[in-house]
């Protein structure tokens, strides 16, 4: 048997083997588009959340959704009285029937109004008090056509 030395090896009249082509995915041009996208959500995602939902007297704010449930509402007059639902009751009865008006309740939002001139220590100890209830979601009542921070009024 002869061998032919001068096809230097290659098969059947001299053509090569075609390599097949590559099946595999490249991973890493997709593994680059997904970090980008993660890092421009992780900045972008705090700049989508509400600020904080307390409304001060006299502000051009528009009011807040109706809920089922009627809302609890507690005010403080000029005078210093503390109304719960138009009823008027000692200081020292706020914490005792809130607690008691919480375990009924399904939500804990609360409405708080307050006349103007009372002055801010009056405000945030009544808020101490419906906290110290178990209300957490304390909203604070104003009404519409205060003064805007561009200037205007109303």
């Amino acid at each position: 048997m002869a061998v032919n030395l001068q096809s230097g090896g290659r098969a059947r009249g001299g053509r090569r083997r075609r390599s097949r082509p590559m099946a595999e995915i490249n991973v890493t041009p997709m593994v680059d588009v997904m970090l980008v996208l993660l890092i421009i959500f992780m900045v972008a995602a705090p700049l989508l959340t509400v600020g904080v939902p307390i409304e001060l007297p006299k502000t051009a704010a528009a009011p807040l959704p109706s809920e089922q449930e009627e809302p609890l509402t507690i005010a403080l007059t000029a005078d210093g009285q503390i109304l719960v639902q138009n009823e008027a009751i000692a200081r020292e009865q706020l914490i005792p029937l809130l607690r008691a008006v919480s375990e009924e309740r399904k939500s804990d939002k609360i409405f708080l109004r307050a006349d103007g001139t009372i002055p801010y220590e009056g405000v945030m100890q009544v808020m101490g008090a419906l906290n110290a209830s178990g209300f957490r979601n304390i909203g604070l009542v104003t009404e519409q056509g205060g003064p805007k921070f561009d200037g205007s009024d109303g």
